[in-house]
């Protein structure tokens, strides 16, 4: 069992002032000692979930907290909301997986995500062969020196705050990802927004949105190993709480293209949630104390600087329970002459940090410029999509449409 009690945790002020603080001046002092494309096509649908009205309806023991304006959502894809909540989400009949970028449902099963169902799910792996790899030969840089990933210094609330980890079930069953707590343009300092990858939400290409996503920042707060958490709640394990996705949004060509390989969709795999805390209370923002704002200038690799790419590792030799960190200097990746380049970057870490974010330092301030999207076999770095145009339609779409409170 954990012995520090939630009431413990430091007030939001000092966790806004550290946490800001903590993340710049990580990036800026380790980037400094690393020293130092195309453009795509195509739009970025919002995806769809409720009205942002608060909660209503069944919940407790199991049951499913559905939004107003939700319940008819619902009813007209043909899901009934207590049947849902009793294990119906578990069908994955193929006519009956919600795929277009309107078509995203997520209602609240409290509970569902407790400690054992936290701990066994499995990373939602990406992976590219050699062959992936080299398709854009004359256009990618060499493939980069592996850099160690380092674990982040604990309390993850005082030094990561914005980052966190996603939960989701999929037809292979349950998965993890990693995400970040980025700023609303339309709501400031009221953010309910992270930013993550697409193929964390979406399976892609003759697929559908994944179930149950579920996000909650800093994660084992303390780093405590498997054994010290034996028997540990959900709240020593999701400190600031269980935030549930309502609305979700990603790319088109992620949804069109995205494979188990990245595929097209690889460098449009990026995605942000809007996320509703499993019990209610104050904006995502407020709660952690923390959040980013989002680089969409989309700087060619050599003009980037230092990047950080932030996770939750769970692929072997990582379990999972850890926040791990990698800094480097990008390079470009192509898989296609007709796809945009991607930045790449040296980092052992494995399946799990997907959708984690990349930080860079711009005017001295901490921005997310990329997240984790794919990585070869034998896990020696990362690579990421520039955020263009594209991602920044689909952001703000979001946060006019559906973010705030």
């Amino acid at each position: 069992m954990l012995s520090t009690p939630v009431s413990d945790v430091p007030r939001r002020g000092r966790r806004r002032a550290l946490a800001a603080a903590g993340l710049v001046a990580a990036l800026a002092l380790t980037a400094t000692a690393c020293g130092g494309s195309a453009e795509g096509t195509g739009g970025a649908d919002a995806g769809a979930g409720g009205d942002a009205s608060k909660p209503a309806g069944a919940g407790g023991d199991g049951g499913a907290e559905v939004p107003a304006g939700l319940a008819d959502r619902l009813e007209e894809h043909g899901i009934d909301v207590d049947a849902w909540a009793g294990g119906g989400w578990k069908d994955w009949d193929k006519d009956k997986w919600l795929r277009e970028a309107g078509d995203f449902v997520n209602p609240v099963i409290e509970g569902l995500w407790n400690p054992d169902r936290m701990k066994s799910a499995e990373e939602a792996d990406k992976t590219v062969t050699t062959k992936d790899a080299t398709a854009g030969q004359g256009v990618s840089d060499p493939e980069p020196a592996p850099v160690e990933a380092e674990a982040e210094r604990k309390p993850y609330h005082e030094h990561a705050a914005p980052v966190g980890k996603l939960f989701f079930d999929s037809p292979e069953g349950s998965m993890v990802c990693s995400g970040t707590v980025v700023k609303d343009v339309n709501h400031p300092g009221e953010s309910n927004l992270v930013w993550t990858a697409g193929h964390c939400v979406h399976a892609g290409g003759g697929g559908g949105w994944y179930r149950n996503i579920a996000f909650v920042p800093s994660y084992n707060d303390l780093g405590r190993s498997e054994a010290e958490l034996s028997g540990a709640t959900t709240t020593e394990l999701a400190p600031y709480g269980t935030w549930w996705a309502d609305w979700a949004s990603t790319s088109n060509q992620w949804i069109q293209g995205g494979s188990g390989t990245g595929g097209d969709g690889a460098a449009y795999d990026y995605a942000v949630l809007r996320v509703r805390p499993e019990q209610g209370g104050k904006s995502l923002e407020e709660t952690v104390g923390a959040a980013l704002d989002v680089d969409f200038s989309a700087p060619s690799a050599s003009d980037a600087g230092s990047m950080g790419a932030w996770g939750y590792p769970a692929a072997a030799p990582y379990n999972g329970l850890e926040m791990f960190k990698c800094l480097d200097r990008p390079g470009r990746l192509s898989l296609s002459p007709s796809l945009p380049t991607m930045y790449r970057i040296g980092c052992t870490m494995t399946g799990g940090s997907s959708g984690g974010g990349w930080f860079r330092v711009v005017d001295g301030e901490t921005r997310l410029v990329s997240n984790t999207s794919i990585g070869p076999l034998d896990n020696t770095w990362l690579a990421g999509p520039r955020l263009g145009p594209e991602a920044e339609a689909m952001y703000r779409t979001m946060s006019k449409a559906h973010g705030g409170g």
